[in-house]
């Protein structure tokens, strides 16, 4: 078993293909929007052919309205029959995650969450000065699960975790970056943006704005699908839409890369021409 990594749009998905052929493995997807079923151009899916040659894991588990996270994850990861795996894409979010483990969380209740919802950073500071100092008061998504922890255990959450410590599942992981310049990168997404709009991108966000009627959905701000619904509130022109999208995911590839950089010290990286090779060397 080992991980293919890279910024979006540098040719993961054909890769991790490729080498699943010549190895005989199968995929498991660490794409956080290609876990939807009905999204399938913005996520730059495998097509059906692919996923009929290869087995994937981690590919059209959920509808766009239903909760995905680390732990559903982790929960598909676990579920998996053999390890004859490869593990390919840009969420290394997750794939940290299932290296280091993470801690068992406490039950949290609906009415916990709509409490913890009415707190913010600075009660989260009062709490727990050293959890809080450790976090963006930005961080929207960290900062409300510490206060659901509090709330849930009336422990702080930094003691919580101290108590309830990571157990890693996969420790020992070989990891392969794909390692490409920033400006061969943008052309890269250039060419994905253009391929998405023929594909039908507009159609697409269309259905889904239409079938589940809620742009507050995590699944409708992903990058593609977000900025055509601003194109139907007349936001941009055609042209400007485009160029946004290019913009935004020139930028998240970018924080793919600082991730990975500082996240995965033991990594492989090589140029996608050479990786193959490597892998295949280091993989017999």
């Amino acid at each position: 078993m080992f991980a293919i990594i890279g910024p979006t749009a540098s040719g993961k998905s054909a890769l991790g293909l490729k080498l699943a052929k010549k190895l005989n493995y199968e995929i498991l997807s660490l794409d956080s929007l290609s876990i939807y079923k009905q999204i399938d151009i913005a996520s730059a899916k495998p097509s059906k052919e692919e996923l009929n040659e290869v087995k994937h894991y981690g590919i059209n588990e959920i509808y766009p309205n239903q909760k995905f996270d680390v732990l559903k994850f982790i929960e598909i990861y676990k579920k998996i029959p053999h390890r004859n795996l490869i593990i390919v894409g840009g969420s290394s979010f997750y794939l940290k995650a299932l290296i280091e483990g993470i801690s068992q969380m406490p039950e949290i209740s609906e009415e916990i969450k709509k409490e913890a919802k009415k707190l913010n950073y600075r009660f989260l500071e009062r709490i727990d000065p050293a959890f809080a100092s450790n976090i963006s008061c930005n961080d929207t998504y960290r900062i409300q699960k510490g206060i659901e922890i509090y709330l849930a255990t009336n422990t702080p959450p930094s003691l919580y975790f101290q108590q309830n410590p990571k157990k890693p599942i996969l420790p020992k992981l070989k990891i392969y970056e794909i390692a490409v310049d920033r400006t061969k990168l943008r052309e890269r997404i250039i060419k994905r943006t253009d391929k998405m709009f023929k594909e039908g991108l507009i159609d697409e966000a269309a259905f889904l704005e239409r079938r589940y009627k809620d742009r507050r959905l995590s699944s409708l701000k992903a990058i593609g699908i977000k900025e055509v619904l601003d194109y139907f509130n007349g936001r941009y022109d055609l042209k400007t839409l485009k160029e946004k999208i290019v913009t935004n995911t020139a930028r998240l590839a970018k924080r793919q890369q600082t991730f990975n950089k500082t996240q995965f010290p033991d990594k492989i990286s090589a140029p996608l021409e050479k990786l193959e090779e490597i892998i295949l060397k280091t993989q017999a």
